[in-house]
This record gives C-alpha cells, sequence and structure tokens, in this order.
C-alpha cells in the first residue's frame, strides 16, 4: 500500500499546509505516517514499513549529552508509489494549492538503511544543488 513519511516542522503557520496535504492524500487513499523530531535517527525503511527494519535505539546513535539533529524544512517521503501516481499525487497538490514542498523522495533500496536526517541531508544538499546553489 501507498505510503507518505511526513516530517512537519511544527510551525504554526504550516499547520494550514500540512492539512491541505493530508487531505489529498486520504483522498488518495494514501496511508500517512507523521515523523516525530525524536524519530530522525530511525531508518528511513523502519519508518516505511519495510520489511526487515528494526526500531534504532537513540542511546546507540547518539553520545551522552548530544542533541538530536533538527530538520528545518517540511519533509515527504514515499513508499510504493508508481510514477504515474507520484504525478497523480504532484497535480493534485497543485490543484488544492497545497504550497510546494522542496524535500521530497521515494523509498528506495539505497536508501532505505539511511537514518531519515540522512535522506533530508541528502535531499537538501540536491534540492539545493539544482537550484543554483541558492536555499
Amino acid at each position: 500500500m501507498e505510503l507518505v513519511l511526513y516530517y512537519s516542522t511544527g510551525d504554526a503557520r504550516m499547520k494550514k499546509q500540512e492539512m491541505m496535504m493530508k487531505s489529498v492524500l486520504v483522498r488518495m487513499g494514501v496511508k500517512i505516517r507523521n515523523v516525530a523530531p525524536d524519530q530522525v535517527l530511525e531508518s528511513v525503511g523502519y519508518l516505511a514499513g519495510v520489511p526487515g527494519f528494526e526500531k534504532r535505539e537513540v542511546s546507540e546513535t547518539l553520545e551522552t549529552e548530544e542533541k538530536l539533529p533538527e530538520i528545518t524544512e517540511p519533509m515527504l517521503v514515499m513508499r510504493d508509489f508508481t510514477s504515474r501516481r507520484i504525478d497523480t499525487l504532484l497535480l493534485n497538490l497543485r490543484k488544492a494549492k497545497v504550497p510546494k514542498i522542496n524535500l521530497k523522495a521515494i523509498v528506495t533500496e539505497q536508501n532505505a538503511g539511511w537514518s531519515f536526517y540522512h535522506l533530508y541531508e541528502e535531499i537538501g544538499e540536491e534540492h539545493r544543488l539544482m537550484n543554483g546553489g541558492a536555499q
């Protein structure tokens, strides 16, 4: 079943955007899973429910006293979407006038083992490069 992992910055101004986007996903029959700030070190595969990926112990990943890394932009990660369904999703988001979410990705065999934060860093860098280095 199609699934979207959605990370929100928690910014109150983004609540309307988030509700509009979730409304589109519900109408399309797509399952939504919110990713919380304390889950950013979990693997993409675990968060997306990919078989074989287990929950990580955050204490194993973080040094004592170290803070969780912070994601500063909304992020949308899709699992089990065909290219046609991705096109449909993007079209429906535009039609619903949902403000653009710059950071989007698809769960792949390669990135399923990455932490959600690592994926954020990678697609953030790709986005900056594709937009002439500007953010």
